[in-house]
């Protein structure tokens, strides 16, 4: 005799595979969330490659480092995205972050204080609220994936960048959206990135094509978008490039000092 538990679980099955049927018929879309950074670039660029029209989604939420959304603009033009929205929503009302209230951001730390504690540049929740606004925005497009550049190697100990994270998201918002119920989206979150370093990283966006000197990855640029280079976020991105042998193309404020 089949068990409840069975029966529960074979109608969710026959859901999952009557909404994949309905997305192979559709047009392959993504719901890509694009900071402007390297990470996000070069998830754009390997959700382009593997055939999805690109949908890229970016946020004005009360960042100090708003230079950033003009990265996101160049990198969206240049990999080619069928619509690119930026959401405007004010994170600095709860504060609580170097990003979004009058916080320094910590300079000069070494990788092993890296990996100790979460720092003050995390913003609360704010992974959380960025899927909540994509699920919302491939529900519409009638789009089964959302792809976001979240890393787990070589990053500053964010809570919301975990797999367990991601993956305790996916479930949630397999539950929550009208198309998930009536069975038409079974939504996957994509993280190509997850399990790779940096140069890793680096090295996969440089064979797609990825213009570096597009991003902008500081937290507290210059008023021009000069990376102050000393950050946790620019210290990442220097080791990731001087890891591959190669030069970072952007032009740190201390380079520009001494020109």
């Amino acid at each position: 005799m089949m068990s409840s538990a069975d029966a529960c679980g074979g109608e969710h099955n026959t859901k999952r595979d009557r909404a994949n049927q309905i997305m192979e018929t559709k047009t392959k879309r993504a719901v890509v969330l694009l900071s402007g950074g390297l990470d996000s670039a070069t998830v754009l660029a390997i959700a382009a490659s593997e055939g999805y029209e690109l949908y890229a989604l970016s946020f004005s939420y009360g960042q100090r480092h708003i230079f950033e959304l003009e990265a996101a603009r160049r990198v969206a033009a240049s990999i080619g995205v069928a619509k690119h929205r930026i959401a405007e929503i004010d994170l600095r009302i709860f504060g609580g972050s170097a990003l979004t209230g009058d916080i320094e951001v910590p300079k000069g730390r070494t990788a092993e204080e890296m990996t100790h504690g979460i720092p003050i540049t995390y913003v609360p929740a704010r992974n959380t609220i960025f899927l909540s606004f994509a699920l919302a925005w491939a529900e519409v497009l009638e789009s089964s994936d959302i792809f976001i550049g979240v890393n787990a190697l070589d990053y500053s100990g964010y809570p919301d960048c975990r797999p367990e994270f991601i993956a305790a998201f996916e479930t949630m918002a397999n539950l929550a959206t009208k198309a998930g119920v009536e069975g038409r989206q079974a939504l996957r979150i994509h993280t190509p990135l997850i399990a790779l370093t940096k140069a890793q990283i680096i090295r996969k966006g440089i064979e797609l094509g990825v213009d570096y000197r597009l991003t902008s990855s500081c937290y507290d640029p210059s008023l021009r978008g000069a990376p102050c280079g000393q950050c946790d976020s620019c210290l990442l991105r220097r080791k990731g490039f001087g890891e591959n042998g190669i030069e970072d193309p952007l032009l740190y404020r201390e380079d520009r000092a001494s020109q």
